[in-house]
């Protein structure tokens, strides 16, 4: 037979339909569309694709399962060490993981391995009804701080060895990251509601509305009996550029701006916690949740939105997919450009105007790339006497996140690097004793899976030391 060189397309909503919903942007393959990518796997006896894969799920073991038309037995095969199948296929970059190290790859267009993982997943969400196993007891109690994918994922690997486990997550819903920061039109919440849900079967507590470090200290959840705790608290600090007018009315971060969205609601015709509607908006950085604010102001009514990036396409960091998508809706990048000041409404001679404060532009100046910088990226410099302002109402900061320094600060003993991640060793061990920590928590802001790599490694570390008590 011979091989399809290119992947089958993902069916995704009209860009000019989707711009104005938040409904699901990719619609998914067919069980037909699925056999046939899944044909298209060699079904290499090294096995490249896993290596690539941070939770080492057995893809080729999968995607033959496909091909047979086996969909619940290959979603038994990814969950063996996925506990998050349905999200990875859909927020993972895959394309810089498994699938870059595809041998079909070389020549041609590498299997759509993610698109597979997501089919699967939700054949299996669609059509099981079968409760997780629960195993015995074990009589070991173990601590989960935060529930986004790390926590989540570190607390399904124990609770399947039998660990008594309780999350405690800051918020009002858990899901961390994967329900405050990712928009519903790339990842539906209700996805995140289930794999939730299959935690708890598995008889993991999730107690909501606890903030560690605050409601309760790491010290104190020793005293309640947890004998292990993993830290996977996050990257929720925002950072910002220290330019003039950043305390102008209508600068987000990215972080709130999305929490609002996403968490809150905003969207709603009268929400409790409006953030704009209409307007132009300006949102910096390039990364992935710059798409996402980008586009998610595109759908809360903005008439325009721009991406300014200090640096070209080529270096821009947000998946090529997503770049795509916000392309195809009308955003409109302003690349090599850096802003140097937010500019806003004044009128000293009336206080109480109601617009005094709020932003009207944002000052750019125009760059060119240079020599490589520590990152490896071509520099880039400012080009004298090239200024100019962008007529907006709103900007969005989405520059980088930093971990909550609470947790430091109320842990005695806790090491932290220069940008307040949590120090660990290679077993995901911190600098106190039967404290682990992973995810962003540790690395600062980072993809989905390889936080779920952390977990899965915590996890592993905590069976260990626990088994020998």
């Amino acid at each position: 037979m011979a091989i399809v060189q290119t992947k089958n397309p993902m069916p995704v909503q009209d860009p000019e339909v989707r711009a104005h919903n938040f409904n699901e942007v990719a619609l998914g393959y067919s069980e037909e569309t699925a056999i046939e990518e899944a044909n298209r796997c060699l079904n290499c006896k090294n096995q490249p694709c896993v290596s690539g894969c941070p939770v080492n799920i057995h893809i080729p073991e999968f995607i033959a399962k496909v091909k047979e038309g086996k969909f619940e037995e290959a979603y038994q095969i990814i969950s063996e060490t996925s506990s998050l199948p349905a999200v990875c296929g859909r927020v993972c970059p895959q394309e810089s993981q498994c699938e870059s190290k595809c041998t079909l790859g070389i020549k041609f267009e590498p299997v759509g391995i993610g698109r597979l993982e997501r089919f699967v997943a939700d054949y299996h969400n669609e059509h099981n009804t079968a409760k997780p196993h629960v195993p015995a007891p074990n009589g070991h109690k173990v601590a989960i701080v935060g529930s986004g994918p790390s926590g989540l994922t570190c607390a399904g690997d124990l609770a399947k060895k039998g660990y008594k486990v309780a999350v405690y997550e800051a918020l009002h819903t858990a899901g961390g990251v994967l329900v405050y920061g990712i928009p519903e039109f790339r990842l539906p919440k209700k996805i995140v509601a289930k794999e939730v849900e299959t935690l708890k079967e598995l008889g993991v507590d999730i107690d909501t509305n606890v903030v560690i470090g605050k409601t309760l200290t790491i010290d104190e959840l020793f005293e309640m009996g947890y004998e292990a705790v993993f830290v996977g608290s996050g990257a929720g600090l925002p950072r910002f550029m220290n330019i003039p007018g950043e305390a102008y009315k209508g600068v987000y971060s990215a972080n709130e701006f999305l929490t609002r969205s996403n968490l809150m609601k905003a969207y709603r015709e009268d929400p409790v916690t409006p953030i704009m509607k209409g307007g132009k908006v300006a949102v910096v950085g390039g990364g992935n949740v710059a798409m996402d604010a980008a586009r998610t102001a595109l759908r809360l009514g903005a008439e325009k939105v721009y991406i300014v990036y200090r640096r070209s396409m080529e270096e821009l960091p947000a998946r090529k997919e997503e770049v795509e998508h916000a392309q195809e809706e009308g955003i409109d990048f302003r690349l090599l450009n850096n802003p140097v000041e937010i500019l806003g409404y004044n009128n000293p001679d009336d206080p109480r105007d109601p617009k005094n404060g709020f932003v009207t532009g944002i000052k750019c100046i125009k760059m060119e790339l240079g020599e490589p910088d520590a990152s490896g990226r071509r520099k880039p410099v400012e080009i004298p006497g090239s200024e100019f302002v962008l007529d907006v109402d709103t900007v969005i900061m989405s520059i980088g996140t930093s971990p909550n320094p609470l947790i430091k600060n109320t842990t005695k003993g806790l090491e932290v690097n220069s940008h307040g991640g949590i120090i660990v060793n290679e077993d995901g061990l911190t600098s106190r004793d039967a404290v682990y920590a992973g995810g962003d928590a540790v690395t600062g802001a980072a993809t989905v899976i390889s936080a779920m790599g952390a977990g899965k490694l915590a996890a592993k570390s905590i069976d260990e030391y626990l088994s020998k008590k």
